[in-house]
């Protein structure tokens, strides 16, 4: 079992719902985000709720390069090793090209993809000296095509981290450590509230506990939920655009 689980983006959405999901198997948990005060008190709920787990907190900007490094070091010398580091935190701002929205679109780019990838060269040097772990990258079913209006730059970068972790998959063949790449579909969090079509959109504990299912049997890669994101993302691969845009 991976018993100290590390998670991004925690004080909100898929990371709070997580970090319930595996406080209640008995797992460890390391939680980091920006906000500080919403992590303190599930910190709380989680420690009253599950009293033989150890909860450590710690604010962090995943686009502070040297202090994603920083945290996942405490954090491991709070819990003398982590055996999972989920890569979730993430954010969707940014409008169509050309709209005079550089700025949202530029921001979405640096926080989904440039501080993703800091927090998986923080999370595998402690693999790497452990020679042990698991990499966990929460991506998108947006990776699988190209999105229209706001959620082109935020689809973009879940399919560049699709990518990243697969060569990373591919750069640990052999070794103990392992890496997954997670494609949620549309499970309600604040990043997507406002979304205007959300089809067969589910609830956040309903998604939490299948990201969780999916996560703990360590796949190359998974569509969550299974039913019915694995044969809509097959079909979007081959739709037409005009199609697949009219799903947004």
């Amino acid at each position: 079992m991976r018993k100290n689980i590390l998670i991004t983006g925690a004080s909100s959405g898929l990371g709070e719902g997580m970090a319930r999901e595996f406080a209640a198997k008995g797992c460890n948990l390391a939680l980091c985000a920006r906000r500080l005060e919403p992590m303190q008190s599930l910190k709380a709920e989680l420690e009253a709720a599950n009293p033989g787990i150890k909860v450590f907190i710690r604010e962090l900007d995943v686009c502070d390069y040297p202090q994603v490094f920083e945290v996942f070091k405490a954090f491991r010398e709070d819990l003398g090793s982590l055996d999972r580091v989920i890569v979730n935190a993430g954010m969707g701002k940014g409008a169509s090209f050309g709209t005079g929205y550089f700025e949202a679109n530029r921001k979405t780019a640096e926080t989904n993809f440039v501080g993703a990838l800091a927090q998986c060269e923080a999370a595998l040097e402690i693999f790497r000296a452990q020679n042990s772990g698991h990499l966990v990258t929460i991506s998108s079913i947006s990776a699988v095509r190209g999105m229209p209006r706001a959620i082109n730059i935020y689809a973009a970068t879940k399919a560049g981290l699709r990518t990243m972790t697969e060569g990373i998959r591919a750069d640990l063949l052999g070794t103990p450590i392992k890496a997954s790449c997670i494609l949620p579909g549309f499970i309600l969090t604040p990043i997507n509230s406002d979304l205007k079509k959300a089809p067969m959109r589910v609830d956040l504990k309903t998604g939490c506990k299948a990201l969780v299912k999916a996560i703990e049997r360590e796949p190359a890669e998974a569509k969550v939920p299974a039913w019915p994101w694995v044969p809509v993302a097959l079909a979007m691969k081959y739709l037409p655009l005009s199609v697949v845009a009219k799903m947004t």
